[in-house]
């Protein structure tokens, strides 16, 4: 492996070490279409299923059945109806929907117990879990149609599940519920991924699917949004949503209002859009959470160590002037930070010249991966509006590599002189940093 290759491995597993602390032991529901199998991806999900086992992760699996069940009633010539997007089950449908359940949870189950030495399964201890843990009802009819052996849930047992994954098992769920009569019901996978995923309290629900995430008309890809700005997009009528995404992300919206942390819309056809998604800060799909991810806040004490980690590269290259520890605890009051999903991506600090009426813009930092995305103009204007809420005149920064930033946000450059006299003491001449000033 070149060095810089293996630099960027231990930089990206260093990364991951929060999210894999944060992830033992949680539950998640990670839920696919049939065509998962049928186009062969499974086994590209199949290891990234073993490698979350692997860290302790709780998981439960819902699969699909739609494509199976499709290319078996095309092949009997039998026509099939829908009535807004759920299937309706006639007797003929119903037993081509066990038969496609039952062979596609015996592959899923035998692809879950590989164990091939030099394959990412090596070692793979994953023990299934499948059986009746979903009681469903008849939906009935719907818009005049009787949708017959198409069901919904009822209830999940939970206790039998959590028996399950407190033994180390993989849950693994047909979409297929069953009553206390001994009926069975094909049931939409995504109406039983959401109902477990809330019974269970889930730290995450995960759809895959054939698109990378919730889009715009246009194309540009929603990474993270609230139930209600889902809702919004949801209700208009020149949405872009279609397909995978217009059935998922109404469950997702609802599984975070009822107390699901996090929903995830990823895609299945990219290898390795799990992992991608879970342990990298940006993620590549959409992210469903209950409140905003991203908070500007004052900094507090337990803030340290994430300021620390974004100001000592710069720092180590020059670009920052150096502060100890002991003059960081001490300042840290005069810090803002941007946080994502808890993590420290930017700060910025304000050091007041009363005299002068002029305040000191300092340490504005981002986080390589966040650069780019406005993460510093927000730090920008909230620093400046708190030094116009504390009166302030004027705001000056003094920089060696950012200048032309500055200048596209407002600011101008100024003699040395110009700075406040205490400042102008100070001034470092070896660093011959470029004074700029903006005012409020």
């Amino acid at each position: 492996m070149a060095q810089a290759s293996a630099d960027r491995f231990v930089q990206w597993f260093r990364a991951a070490a929060p999210y894999i602390h944060a992830f033992r032991g949680r539950t998640f529901v990670i839920a696919f279409g049939g065509e998962a199998l049928s186009e062969g991806r499974f086994v590209g999900i199949n290891h990234d299923l073993n490698l979350l086992a692997a860290l302790g992760v709780r998981l439960v699996v819902v699969h699909g059945a739609r494509a199976q069940i499709d290319a078996r009633l095309a092949e009997l010539g039998h026509r099939t109806r829908y009535v807004e997007g759920l299937r309706v089950t006639d007797d003929v449908t119903l037993g081509v929907a066990k038969e496609a359940s039952g062979r596609l949870r015996v592959e899923i189950e035998a692809l879950l117990s590989m164990g091939l030495a030099g394959s990412p399964m090596a070692g793979a201890d994953i023990r299934v879990s499948s059986g009746n843990f979903v009681t469903a009802k008849p939906i009935g009819i719907l818009d005049g149609v009787d949708l017959q052996h198409t069901g919904e849930v009822r209830k999940i047992d939970v206790a039998a599940i959590r028996d399950r994954l407190n033994f180390g098992e993989l849950v693994l769920l047909s979409p297929l519920g069953y009553s206390a009569s001994g009926e069975i019901f094909n049931v939409a996978l995504e109406n039983i991924a959401e109902s477990v995923a809330v019974a269970l309290g889930a730290e995450k629900l995960i759809f895959m699917m054939n698109q990378p995430g919730v889009t715009t008309a246009r194309g540009h890809l929603l990474r993270e949004l609230t139930p209600a700005q889902a809702r919004k997009l949801l209700a208009r009528k020149d949405s872009a949503l279609d397909g995978d995404a217009s059935l998922y992300l109404p469950c997702a919206v609802r599984a975070c209002e009822q107390g699901v942390k996090r929903a995830h819309l990823i895609s299945r056809i990219n290898d390795g859009a799990l992992l991608q998604e879970l342990f990298t800060h940006q993620g590549v799909g959409t992210m469903i959470a209950p409140d905003p991810v991203e908070k500007l806040r004052d900094a507090r004490i337990t803030d340290i160590g994430g300021v620390l980690r974004l100001i000592e590269p710069l720092e180590a290259d020059g670009t920052l002037v150096k502060r100890g520890r002991d003059l960081l605890e001490m300042e840290i009051n005069r810090f803002m930070v941007l946080e994502h999903d808890g993590m420290i991506i930017g700060c910025v600090a304000l050091y007041p010249y009363t005299e002068e009426r002029a305040a000191e813009l300092a340490c504005l930092a981002v986080h390589p991966e966040f650069r780019g995305r406005e993460a510093g103009v927000r730090l920008l204007e909230a620093i400046e509006n708190r030094a116009r809420r504390q009166r302030f005149k004027k705001l000056f920064v003094l920089t060696t590599r950012a200048e032309h930033w500055f200048v596209e946000h407002g600011f101008a450059e100024v003699d040395i002189d110009e700075l406040p006299a205490q400042k102008r003491e100070m001034y470092n001449y070896q660093r011959r940093s470029v004074v700029l000033t903006k005012k409020l």
